[in-house]
């Protein structure tokens, strides 16, 4: 996965939010490994934690003066990208969002923004207080990505996934692919209350995966807003592996034998490894988001 170096890239889809606690903020979530593991099951690369009442208020994120600007400061070319997760992740931000843009403008439509809120520990939001026990997670509320890098450590020593680049660009193409959901008006399928393999909310976050893949299928054609050249310059087969490696390893019944020692489906709120490999493949492969239907 390599980036343009030369590339410029654009910081203000990402506000970084690392400094510090958040002032008067109230976080009902549990943090640590109890409540890591306990949140995992049921929020893995989900949406807004409000959805399983885990949370209460939600303010604009607070972020110290010095902290706001240190993503700008440093990230400003595709080589930060190329050597820096906090670049890396805003390169495949710009990336992601260059694409949804061209695509929805391609269908008739446009398609608003969502920033990126980069954060340590715990952050509000519009969909309540959150830890960075939750993982990654889209809030519809106010239409933003929440991040903690941190989890990219997680997601290799807890969870067994490669520590290739890609898997990182997998997390964030899947968060973005609840925000299309949302723009589109069936990201609210999944506060559906039934659990299993074919709920509802199973099939949303399958619908994520399959809009992951078919960004990384036009990745490094679709031409940057800035300089008119793709942002993202290659990626390889080994790339979409490790992407594939990271989809299993987040699926409902590897986490689920790593944490609890047996699988029962009939709680599962994301799907199988299979099922997340095979959504994200499909959408890889064919690029067309029609192909993502996982409602039918």
């Amino acid at each position: 996965m390599q980036f343009d170096d030369d590339a410029e890239l654009d910081t203000s889809e990402v506000q970084d939010a690392r400094g510090g606690g958040i002032p008067g903020g109230r976080a009902t979530i549990g943090g640590g490994i109890i409540g890591f593991v306990a949140l995992v099951l049921g929020l893995f690369f989900g949406v807004g934690p409000e959805q399983l009442g885990l949370t209460e208020g939600g303010r604009e994120p607070a972020a110290d003066a010095s902290s706001a600007a240190q993503v700008a400061q440093i990230c400003r070319k595709g080589a930060d990208a190329n050597a820096r997760d906090d670049c890396r992740t805003v390169a495949v931000v710009n990336s992601v969002q260059d694409f949804w843009r061209a695509e929805f403008a391609r269908r008739g439509a446009r398609y608003p923004d969502s920033r990126t809120v980069l954060f340590r520990g715990r952050v509000d939001t519009a969909c309540g207080a959150a830890t960075s026990a939750v993982g990654p997670f889209y809030c519809p509320g106010d239409h933003r990505v929440y991040l903690d890098l941190g989890f990219f450590n997680d997601l290799r020593t807890r969870f067994g996934a490669g520590d290739g680049p890609f898997a990182q660009a997998y997390v964030v193409a899947h968060e973005y692919g609840h925000h299309v959901q949302n723009l589109m008006g069936t990201l609210r399928l999944a506060q559906d209350p039934q659990q299993g393999a074919g709920s509802n909310a199973v099939r949303v976050e399958l619908q994520a995966d399959c809009y992951a893949g078919v960004w990384a299928h036009h990745a490094t054609t679709t031409p940057d807003e800035r300089s008119g050249r793709p942002l993202l310059t290659q990626l390889t087969d080994a790339d979409i592996q490790d992407g594939l490696d990271a989809a299993a390893a987040v699926g409902d019944d590897r986490i689920q034998e790593r944490f609890q020692g047996r699988v029962t489906p009939e709680t599962w709120t994301h799907g199988s490894a299979a099922q997340r490999q095979q959504w994200f493949y499909r959408g890889y492969r064919t690029g067309d988001m029609a192909q993502c239907d996982t409602f039918r």
